[in-house]
């Protein structure tokens, strides 16, 4: 085959296997009971190949789909999965990123094979999995607190549900309905990458798929390798800080060390992070590999294979025991959706300096958690509820920082107020555009968002946020964006807390905007104002 044959016939491979991805996603979403997946779309799928490398990814969550191989790893490495088992994980230390994670991982066998000849994955965001709050994202200082905390363990054996352990799961969450329709359908998800990939082994022959595979990540890897080649060598630094812990105290640094090295080359090092927290935001070393292979595939232009070939010429420094690459018996509940997003931040502040032109101000920087759950008196059942709340966008050397979006190491969408006002009693009394919350500069940060909730019956809230003490960085002389807020009938609250609220109370969530680029010139004087 020629040169030009055998690249049309790789990026045919390439979207056949990123299409059985979306296609594992769009059934998810279909047949999911919660809002949270249906509406908001908190689930990523991915497949592997029979050494548990990533060949495909869908256009899901980042900070879900690099963390994932680590839980098909622990799955290979402790179940002898056999045709029809799908296994489950949720626990943080085995590769998950949080509790209400729960990842499902099943082999692909060929007719007469004991082997698999490939994994498929779905991880799917669960609104509450226990613990000591409605939506078990809680103010915990240890994972014990958080939920039900899930090895890798058969929830189907042969195709045949295990009904036992089944009932032990809806026994230790607060809306057992909705997280079987859920868990169901995270099956359903399965069962279709299964069948896909099957078809795609009997029309094309499984060596030929497997060879494609293996070109993919090769390829992936020469792209990583030549666009780091590019960079000036050298040694780039960058701290960035979280509010604290929720527990109170100082700033948390997140330190990141980048070194360019010749032939394309990186390594990534972590040391001079502060240790494990008492708190909840504590990532494990999944969630810093998953943002670092989101950082440095943003360096890479145009659409690039999403594979585990883009770490392969990166080596990650993270000595465990640090915000980022926590212990047992850590809580993790926030690391997986703050401190992945201050990894990201640290890391891309680290990169303007080898690339300026390439590296955006930073983001809002917080996924603005809020959970809340209790007992709803008109539709008579229990509730629990969790979403993420978007943010502004950092400003570029050549674009202006879009308002109200999700960014980095989240992907999930607005959950429409018709949806949430019909699921829920809570009333949405405000939700708008932030106006003036982006950074000042040549190019203005991107707006956060005002969002206002009413509850109609009495609740237990948590809210895990941070840019509450500071906002957003800018760069080039652009100012930071402004930090976010949060509110209980009109009185300011920390900015990770867990209350309770009586019917009529109101919370206020104001979402931190984007930092600004390039120093912004005055019109009276045209002298330089702002600045970081």
């Amino acid at each position: 085959m020629s040169a030009s044959g055998a690249a049309i016939e790789l990026e045919l491979f390439r979207h056949l296997l990123a299409s059985i991805c979306d296609e594992m996603g769009i059934v998810l979403r279909q047949t999911a009971y919660s809002v949270n997946i249906k509406e908001r779309r908190d689930y990523s799928c991915a497949v592997y190949n029979r050494d548990g490398e990533t060949v495909a990814m869908g256009d899901h969550m980042p900070v879900h789909l690099g963390a994932m191989p680590e839980s098909v790893r622990a799955v290979r490495e402790r179940i002898d999965l056999g045709p029809g088992d799908v296994a489950i994980v949720n626990d943080p230390f085995c590769g998950g990123t949080h509790l209400p994670d729960i990842t499902a991982v099943s082999g692909v066998f060929l007719p007469g094979e004991r082997r698999a000849r490939f994994y498929v994955a779905n991880r799917a965001h669960h609104a509450d999995v226990g613990g000591m709050s409605p939506g078990s994202m809680p103010l915990a200082r240890e994972i014990y607190q958080e939920g039900l905390r899930m090895p890798p363990i058969l929830l189907v054996r042969g195709g045949q549900m295990d009904s036992s352990l089944l009932r032990l799961i809806l026994a230790n969450v607060r809306t057992p309905e909705e997280r079987e329709g859920d868990l169901r359908a995270q099956l359903m998800s399965m069962e279709r990458g299964v069948g896909r990939l099957r078809q795609l082994a009997a029309r094309y022959g499984a060596a030929k798929v497997e060879q494609q595979c293996a070109a993919l990540c090769d390829y992936s890897e020469r792209l990583m390798a030549a666009r780091l080649a590019e960079l000036p060598r050298g040694v780039y630094r960058f701290t960035d800080y979280l509010d604290d812990d929720g527990m109170g105290g100082d700033a948390l640094p997140v330190r990141a060390t980048i070194t360019i090295l010749k032939h394309g080359t990186a390594v990534v090092d972590f040391t001079g992070t502060a240790p494990q927290s008492a708190g909840p935001v504590n990532a494990n070393h999944a969630v810093t590999v998953s943002a670092a292979m989101y950082v440095f595939r943003c360096l890479l232009a145009g659409d690039v294979p999403f594979t585990s070939g883009l770490l392969r010429p990166i080596e990650i420094v993270n000595p465990p025991g640090l915000l980022t690459s926590a212990q047992p018996p850590a809580a993790m509940a926030a690391g997986n959706v703050e401190t992945s997003q201050r990894i990201t931040d640290a890391l891309l502040g680290a990169l303007a300096q080898v690339d300026p032109a390439a590296i955006p101000s930073a983001s809002s920087g917080t996924m603005n958690n809020l959970s809340f759950g209790g007992y709803d008196p008109v539709r008579r059942r229990a509730f629990a509820y969790y979403e993420t709340i978007a943010g502004g966008m950092g400003a570029s050397a050549r674009h202006e920082g879009l308002s109200a979006r999700h960014t980095h190491m989240t992907n999930s969408l607005n959950t429409p107020i018709e949806a949430f006002e019909h699921q829920y009693p809570v009333r949405v009394r405000a939700y708008r555009i932030r106006g003036e919350s982006g950074g000042a500069g040549k190019r203005r940060g991107g707006d956060g968002i005002v969002k206002e909730l009413e509850f109609l019956a009495p609740a237990e809230v948590t809210i895990l946020a941070d840019r509450r003490r500071r906002g957003p960085y800018g760069l080039a002389g652009g100012s930071p964006g402004v930090a976010g807020r949060n509110l209980y009938d009109g009185a300011d609250l920390p900015g990770k807390t867990r209350f309770t609220v009586p019917a009529g109370s109101r919370v206020r969530i104001e979402t931190p905007g984007g930092g600004g680029h390039g120093a912004a010139y005055s019109h009276r004087t045209m002298s330089l104002k702002g600045g970081s």
